[in-house]
């Protein structure tokens, strides 16, 4: 049970990675969406490194 969470955190990491790569590639990256990504991401990673 454990480890499907932590993957279901993983794969929420891995797609707000992809949110903030599509965002920095755009002409003008909107920097306040780039920065609350950033945060949901950093969220995720310490939840992450807590359940292991």
């Amino acid at each position: 049970m454990q480890t499907a969470h932590i993957s279901a955190l993983e794969a929420k990491h891995a797609s707000l990675d992809q949110r903030i790569a599509a965002e920095t590639q755009r002409p003008r990256p909107d920097t306040l969406i780039i920065a609350d990504l950033k945060k949901q991401k950093l969220k995720l990673k310490e939840e992450i490194t807590s359940s292991h």
